[in-house]
């Protein structure tokens, strides 16, 4: 339970992340959580790293261990052997930190002791056009607080109780010089580096998998078609609708990015049109794994031309059920007529019969509907 609360917690902040970078070729980043009252067994503070998305290195306030979460990071730990050292001592500093900086954000906030969260998000990116780009990110109850403008070199606070922080920081212009250089190179060289122990898994391409799906539908007869990407890498893709070769945004609508379980990802989008124009759309697709660009056509629904005839299908067999049913009960009344007994003796029994009948159920005959325990 405690892994599980972990894992979403840490999805929420990748999520949270998201608009802090643009779609980029690779990027370090590297998230830490600190927890001021944790419960079902969640550690006090979380470190986690990511490579291009994919959880490389992990420490918390239980193992007190900077750990590899992939194989290929073993092979740079048996090559430095002082690596995880150095990165558990590095960590065990800000777990320290965290928690007094945590403390510190609960009195701006003039709160009571309870359950409250601390977290910041830094990192870099190498973009496939040669540029780098960085953010750091603090927020504070799943809100930002405060975040550095690499441009400026100046925090700038989201918050009121922010405003504290922020001139004591911009005050530091060495820590502000610091900051950029860290992004910029520092970052940068852990990326490359990184990225070198793990080309086989992190520089490899994965085709994606291109499915349509498609429905009419019944109240107005438009048609909606559905194209699935999935099991790709890297994570940029280019997918979008074109109609006569021109992108097509007018009622269409796309799902988020997604990883699957083997690191790959999926991906989908949709679009709304007049089935009479339906040849004129296609799904463009452009990918690192594709040698040249995909143009998927439409395909007539298949629930198109099969409704009508499923319709009427299920209106014959029940007139046809019907029928039956009624010759059935017609010649039971039939025989039950012809075989009625005339004495009153006879009509006693009859009535016993049905006693009998309307026992046998309460003995509990028929099928039981409780649920047992």
């Amino acid at each position: 339970m405690a892994l599980r609360l972990l894992s979403l917690l840490v999805l929420l902040v990748v999520v949270l992340q998201e608009s802090c970078f643009s779609a980029s070729s690779h990027s370090l980043k590297y998230f830490y959580t600190s927890i001021s009252e944790p419960s079902q067994g969640l550690p006090h503070f979380v470190s986690v790293g990511f490579m291009d998305d994919q959880v490389f290195v992990q420490y918390d306030s239980h193992s007190r261990r900077m750990q590899p979460r992939v194989s290929w990071m073993e092979k740079l730990g048996k090559e430095d052997p002082q690596y995880w050292e150095e990165e558990t001592q590095g960590a065990r500093a800000h777990e320290e930190a965290f928690n007094e900086n945590l403390e510190t954000a609960r009195n701006r906030y003039n709160q009571s002791e309870g359950l409250h969260t601390l977290q910041r998000m830094f990192g870099c990116e190498l973009r496939r056009d040669g540029n780098k780009g960085g953010f750091i990110q603090d927020g504070y109850e799943g809100r930002t607080f405060i975040s550095f403008d690499k441009m400026t070199l100046t925090w700038v606070a989201s918050e009121l109780q922010a405003q504290i922080t922020q001139r004591k920081w911009n005050a530091r212009k060495q820590m502000t010089q610091g900051n950029k250089v860290y992004l910029e190179k520092t970052c940068i060289e852990w990326l490359e580096k990184y990225l070198s122990y793990g080309n086989e898994t992190l520089l490899r391409r994965e085709t994606p998998k291109v499915t349509m799906s498609s429905r009419t539908e019944v109240e107005d007869g438009m048609e909606t078609h559905v194209c699935r990407l999935d099991g790709f890498y890297p994570r940029d893709i280019d997918a979008s609708w074109k109609r006569d070769g021109e992108v097509w945004k007018q009622d269409t609508f796309r799902g988020s990015m997604a990883p699957n379980a083997d690191g790959t990802y999926h991906y989908w989008l949709s679009v709304r049109i007049d089935p009479k124009e339906r040849d004129r759309y296609r799904c463009h697709v452009e990918h690192d794994g594709l040698q040249d660009p995909l143009d998927v056509v439409l395909k007539e629904p298949t629930n198109s031309k099969s409704n009508l005839g499923l319709i009427i299908g299920c209106v014959v067999a029940a007139v046809i059920v019907g029928i039956l049913a009624f010759i059935y009960f017609c010649k039971r009344r039939q025989d039950d007529y012809k075989a009625a007994p005339t004495s009153d003796k006879g009509s006693n029994s009859s009535d016993q019969g049905s006693n009998q009948a309307v026992s046998s159920l309460l003995a509990g005959d028929t099928p039981s509907i409780k649920i047992e325990k």
